[in-house]
């Protein structure tokens, strides 16, 4: 098997990229600038082909990368992500070992302001623990995402319409398909924190964008699901904007979701 590291990326030089990322195996980068451009880069044994866009949305970049992809898995990235240097072998292992696997879902440390979820060993994700993991901890095989036609939605995500919530659809859209994912306990790199690119607060926005991201995960549920999160989370979101009110513009993304 084959490892390929699909990278997204906004205006960087590409060649020190591959090296700061740590990249050891073949891998395609998607820059976002303010060009169009192409180049292929050999880092050791490793060809990683950079290509530049004058576009922007997370979701376009992964999908460029997607439709591209030719290894037989592929790992979903970020430029902010330093892979171990074990990362290929490790990954390989888990799919040799599971051959059920559609995806697997891996750790990668993270700042504690950014806390994730983390696999304290192998497990199933499914539809009652799919919501909570960032697309950079996503491998997956390649010709299964292809076969199944699955893409990332270019709604969500940083440079898109609404802020977040493009990892969840893709998990849901896979669990949709009846991909197989698990949870490995393995840990693949780490994150180098910095600023959110979108995120300006628990104000009307942040609320009325996770409205209209409730509507394609949870369909009829969304409303419960949009009071249970407030209620659960609510000391830490609702310090300014208070419980109901944020309900309130919940609700009303989800009302502009179904005009969609």
């Amino acid at each position: 098997m084959t490892l390929q590291v699909l990278v997204a990326a906004v205006k960087q030089n590409t060649h020190d990229l591959a090296a700061r990322m740590n990249l050891k195996t073949d891998a395609i980068i998607i820059n976002q600038d303010d060009y169009f451009g192409y180049e292929e880069i050999h880092l050791d044994n490793s060809l990683i082909k950079a290509y530049t866009f004058a576009e922007r949305g997370v979701g376009l970049s992964r999908n460029n990368a997607l439709f591209r992809a030719t290894g037989d898995i592929v790992l979903f990235s970020d430029e902010d992500i330093i892979l171990n240097s074990s990362y290929a072998d490790m990954i390989l292992k888990e799919f040799a070992a599971c051959p059920s696997a559609d995806m697997i879902l891996f750790n990668v440390k993270v700042d504690k302001r950014r806390s994730t979820y983390r696999h304290a060993d192998h497990k199933r994700v499914r539809w009652y623990n799919y919501g909570r993991y960032p697309t950079y901890c996503i491998a997956a095989r390649t010709k299964k995402l292809h076969s199944a036609n699955i893409s990332f939605s270019l709604l969500f995500g940083g440079g898109a319409r609404y802020s977040n919530g493009e990892d969840s659809l893709f998990l849901h859209d896979c669990l949709k398909k009846g991909l197989k994912i698990y949870g490995s306990p393995k840990n693949i790199g780490r994150e180098e924190y910095r600023e959110s690119t979108w995120f300006e607060g628990y104000n009307e926005k942040f609320f009325y964008d996770r409205g209209v991201l409730y509507h394609f995960l949870y369909g009829i549920m969304a409303k419960p699901f949009a009071f249970r999160f407030l209620f659960m989370k609510k000391a830490k979101l609702c310090q300014e904007i208070k419980l109901k009110q944020a309900f309130q513009f919940m609700k009303s993304g989800m009302k502009q979701a179904k005009s969609f």
